[in-house]
């Protein structure tokens, strides 16, 4: 168990989850807490954030969370976020940029509104808040440890698969290219930036597809492994990543998808819904 603490743990670190009190991020966050981690758990529902961070405080874990109210929706809110978590630590170990939208309109109708929001939240939100607390992950940093940025991508980046989705599809393309441009900015001030691709998991933003037994059943077929995510598929990358084992990767765009990324499928979700 020693060993696998000194690889896997994240004992004494602290992290920063976007959009935590839900779906993926709700996933992270709960992981690094078993992992020892103290995490912030932001969103725009702060109540969300505030309940979650106390179940989380429940656990059987050697670590803890906090939640509280913070947006990646515009500068301002970005801003005042920022301010928010320099009033809380001195410090960053870990910053996981979960927070996003999405977006599902016929391609005849897809409107310019459709791009702004998602564009904006999804890409720009995530490099200015990035840029924004590089201070405080320089800050813990070191050349055998150094601090680790998460971005969540989506399989509907690496593949040509929209659904409807346009701006969302295209968003976490961004998000990828964004995360490779990033790994090169920053490994000189050791930070590494990686990104997941997840596939299906069975979150609030999927649920109008795989929030049933049959809806799983009906995209799970699409999914060359037979089956949706899980919340330890999440875990097992996530403190890979965040703890002492995942301290040379940097610059990776893992395929949390059972092997879509690999066999592209026709559709995913469709048949799910028809």
């Amino acid at each position: 168990m020693a060993y696998l603490n000194s690889i896997f743990g994240v004992s004494g670190k602290t992290a920063l989850v976007t959009g935590g009190a839900t779906g993926i991020g709700r996933m992270i966050a709960e992981a690094l807490v078993h992992g020892g981690a103290h995490v912030l758990i932001a969103s725009r529902k702060g109540e969300a954030c505030e309940a979650v961070a106390a179940e989380l405080n429940t656990l059987d874990a050697e670590g803890s969370a906090e939640g509280f109210a913070g947006d990646v929706g515009s500068e301002a809110a970005i801003d005042e976020l920022t301010e928010n978590i320099k009033s809380r630590t001195d410090s960053l170990d870990i910053l996981v940029n979960n927070a996003g939208v999405t977006w599902g309109e016929p391609y005849n109708s897809f409107s310019y509104k459709a791009w702004e929001k998602v564009m904006n939240i999804n890409v720009a939100g995530m490099f200015t808040l990035t840029r924004n607390l590089t201070g405080l992950l320089r800050a813990g940093a070191t050349d055998g440890d150094p601090s680790r940025i998460i971005n969540i991508g989506s399989v509907m980046g690496t593949v040509p698969l929209a659904e409807g989705a346009y701006s969302y599809a295209v968003s976490k393309s961004a998000v990828h290219h964004l995360t490779k441009i990033l790994a090169a900015e920053l490994a000189s001030k050791n930070i590494t930036v990686n990104a997941f691709a997840p596939g299906p998991f069975p979150t609030k933003m999927t649920s109008f597809a795989i929030g049933s037994e049959a809806g799983q059943t009906k995209v799970s077929a699409n999914v060359p492994i037979g089956r949706v995510g899980t919340p330890e598929d999440i875990a097992g990358a996530t403190l890979f990543l965040c703890g002492r084992g995942g301290a040379y990767t940097s610059g990776a765009i893992i395929p949390l998808d059972g092997g879509m990324s690999i066999e592209p499928p026709q559709n995913l979700f469709a048949n799910a819904t028809s």
